[in-house]
């Protein structure tokens, strides 16, 4: 049975969306504050009807009653002093006080319209004081000053205080009812007021054990389940993939808790497929370091083995010069240097080959490195060129320090400042000016130009001059393999830059170039051998 009510009240959280929770407590929030505001509504109203009634009927019935009690006996006291003297003086007192009787009565009446028995009681002290006035006050009142005997008559002035003592008696009846009044009234305020208060403690304990109960239920039926899927999906996120997550909670929350264990199935799917993957991965790098080990190799023929042969052609064919040169004629010595020169050619686009696949490979692994200084060291290598040229170099203040291969770095300004020099304007002397800047786009790297007087490049050909062993001039005109720029290319590709030609520069050529300002570290040829074997 339990269980079954268990099962019933998970499909019920399971139904509702954690927002359709949070809206039915609100709507019980609501519910309770209404209720609560009625009945605070109702016993703060029953109390302010008892303090109306108090203030505004009752005690100011009493306060009249007074009234009406003093006017009777001023009344009283007129009409025995003029009785007594027979003074018209004391007459005064009399009719003032009849007059502040009947105000009192109107009043009274007004204020006593919801007591009847207060308004019997009122009815029998105005049928006293009517019948008192009629049987002595009025006749004394209008007995003519001479006729002494009427207002000296014991036998009257005896009805007389008989009458009033009848009035006196419904006087003290109407205040005692009254005195009743007012305590009831006072009872009923003390009761109403005691009853607002317990009301009102209620209401505020009811708010908070209604705010109690909903946040627990807010926390059991919306926290705890997300509390749940953020520690489970933590565990996912920290490596524990075989972590299952189960849909709990409101049906929104669930399922976020079973798009998240799809998530998981994915991942684990994906980390199998990447597992595999690494093993293709490793294998292709077993055969990439294979690779290189017979690139090695084949470096080491051609720097030793390839060479020899070509070594001693050139040397045999100056031999043969040497010793029969004066028995050939012009043809013959013209095809020896023909095989001298294609020889030295030979070697030296084998060297440049070789220095092409060593960039970058062949490291001696990456430094913080001045630039001023690889520039320094590229201008000295020059420095029979550029006095040769009579060039003249522009160089900033200060280049940045970088991380990189100083020898490459060398190379790199060597072949521009070179090729720059190497192909100036004949009947000009070359202007070579560097520059340095941050890169515009990206403040991570630096960027660089190396513009020159020269003959300058055509834009169709500002991709072609960057591939290996591509010439736009003769070997007559230029000397050279073709290679450097491409060399150039390689050695900025390798620390994480870029070179192009600005086809917007006129009078010359500008080369631009970007360098990482931290480029990242590579390991040193020592460790490259000892990787390869």
């Amino acid at each position: 049975m339990t269980r079954t009510k268990k099962d019933g009240s998970s499909r019920l959280v399971g139904r509702m969306t954690a927002q359709g929770w949070f809206q039915l407590v609100f709507a019980l929030m609501i519910f309770a504050v209404i209720v609560g505001a009625a009945a605070g509504a109702q016993v703060i109203a029953h109390t302010s009807r008892v303090t109306d009634r108090l203030l505004a009927q009752t005690m100011p019935a009493a306060t009249e009653a007074s009234r009406l009690e003093n006017a009777l006996v001023n009344q009283e006291t007129g009409i025995r002093g003029y009785a007594s003297t027979g003074d018209p003086q004391f007459l005064e007192p009399y009719t003032t006080g009849r007059q502040d009787q009947a105000r009192a009565a109107v009043r009274l009446r007004e204020l006593l319209a919801d007591y009847p028995e207060l308004l019997a009681d009122l009815t029998a002290v105005e049928l006293a004081a009517q019948q008192w006035r009629g049987e002595y006050a009025e006749p004394v009142a209008t007995t003519a000053l001479a006729d002494t005997a009427v207002r000296t008559d014991p036998a009257v002035a005896v009805r007389g205080k008989t009458l009033f003592d009848t009035l006196r008696d419904r006087l003290a009846a109407q205040d005692t009812d009254l005195t009743a009044a007012v305590d009831r009234a006072n009872a009923q305020l003390e009761s109403a007021r005691t009853t607002r208060n317990l009301v009102l403690s209620g209401i505020v304990a009811a708010f908070l054990l209604t705010g109690v109960l909903l946040t627990v239920l807010v926390r059991r039926l919306v926290v705890a389940p997300l509390r749940y899927l953020t520690d489970s999906s933590q565990r996912v996120a920290a490596g524990e993939f075989d972590a299952h997550i189960t849909a709990v909670g409101p049906s929104d929350i669930a399922q976020v808790c079973e798009a998240v264990e799809y998530m998981r199935h994915q991942i684990v799917a994906e980390l199998a497929s990447t597992r595999v993957q690494e093993a293709a991965l490793q294998q292709q790098a077993e055969e990439l370091r294979r690779s290189n080990a017979e690139l090695e190799q084949f470096a080491y023929v051609a720097s030793h083995d390839l060479q020899e042969p070509l070594r001693k052609v050139a040397s045999f064919c100056q031999l043969l010069d040497k010793r029969y040169g004066d028995k050939l004629d012009e043809r013959g010595k013209q095809y020896i240097d023909f095989a001298v020169d294609g020889a030295k050619r030979m070697q030296i686009l084998i060297n440049d080959l070789l220095t092409f696949s060593r960039v970058g490979r062949m490291s001696d692994g990456t430094e913080p490195v001045e630039l001023d200084r690889t520039l320094d060291d590229a201008l000295s290598a020059l420095s029979a060129s550029i006095e040769e040229s009579g060039a003249k170099i522009d160089r900033p203040e200060s280049l940045p320090r970088l991380v990189g291969e100083p020898t490459l770095l060398t190379m790199l300004w060597q072949n521009l400042i070179g090729n720059a020099i190497k192909f100036r304007s004949p009947d000009l002397a070359p202007v070579i000016t560097v520059s340095a800047a941050p890169a515009a786009e990206d403040d991570q790297q630096w960027e660089f130009s190396v513009s020159d007087n020269g003959i300058g490049i055509a834009p169709e050909f500002a991709e072609k001059v960057f591939v290996i062993f591509q010439r736009l001039h003769s070997r007559d005109a230029y000397g050279g393999t073709g290679i450097g720029l491409a060399v150039c290319k390689k050695i900025i590709e390798f620390h994480g830059g870029r070179i192009w030609i600005d086809t917007d520069h006129r009078d010359g050529t500008r080369l631009c170039f970007t360098l990482r300002a931290d480029a990242p570290a590579l390991p040193t040829r020592t460790a490259q051998k000892e990787a390869i074997a």
